[in-house]
């Protein structure tokens, strides 16, 4: 979803729509990795009320303009509360640009869209810029320094300084890491993990009932304070 610029008619109302009419995502690999980053970020910054996270939601950073606008795949916008919104109107969120966004590539996208995109995000204030193509697994990388998006050095894995997330890049698959070391799980993946923690609690539960029977039947009250 590549940016449009320009401005509303004169004398006419402007209107902000909350959608382009574009897919958020061409194929099911796009989708899993928008919705897996959107997903933890959100989960990641759970308890902080001042951090917005949002998947393919259109920014518009300048009032009175219904045309420049973008809608990253991902962003998060530290110092906004969260909350539902029909689009992220900057001038409504207290001036505060998004710090951080991603893009997730699909084969749709061409050189031109990227680039546009990439002079949208340095434009207007983004610190952080994330490529990843799921594909040909291309990650890229860019931070705010001197007041530009530069690019990053991710050769050895690279951390976000403002989300504290840890990138990893394989020949297989880019991994990405919570500060506390456990791994961006998929939708799927964090089902399958909830299960796997109810059995083992279940399991144990269950150890509990039988050694507490055996010990009624050696006369023991389990259930007795020493």
């Amino acid at each position: 979803m590549y940016t449009i610029t320009g401005t509303a008619p004169p004398g006419e109302a402007v209107v902000y729509p909350d959608s382009d009419g574009k897919p958020m995502a061409d194929n099911t690999k796009q989708y899993r990795w928008i919705t897996t980053l959107q997903g933890n970020l959100d989960l990641l910054f759970a308890d902080d009320p001042a951090v917005f996270v949002a998947g393919d939601l259109l920014w518009y950073p300048v009032e009175g303009d219904n045309r420049t606008r973008i809608a990253p795949d991902v962003l998060v916008a530290f110092g906004r509360p969260k909350g539902d919104r029909g689009a992220y109107r900057q001038w409504e969120e207290g001036g505060i640009a998004p710090q951080v966004a991603f893009e997730i590539l699909s084969p749709g996208n061409r050189m031109q869209e990227m680039a546009q995109k990439f002079d949208f995000y340095d434009r207007f204030g983004v610190d952080e810029y994330y490529i990843y193509n799921p594909d040909t697994f291309d990650f890229s990388a860019w931070v705010r320094r001197d007041g530009r998006l530069r690019a990053a050095d991710f050769t050895d894995g690279y951390v976000s300084p403002r989300l504290g997330v840890r990138f990893e890049l394989s020949e297989e698959e880019l991994a990405v890491y919570y500060p506390d070391g456990r791994r961006f799980l998929s939708f799927v993946e964090l089902g399958e993990a909830r299960q796997a923690a109810e059995r083992r609690a279940d399991d144990a539960e269950q150890r509990a009932h039988r050694l507490a029977a055996r010990l009624r039947e050696l006369g023991i009250d389990p259930d007795k304070e020493n």
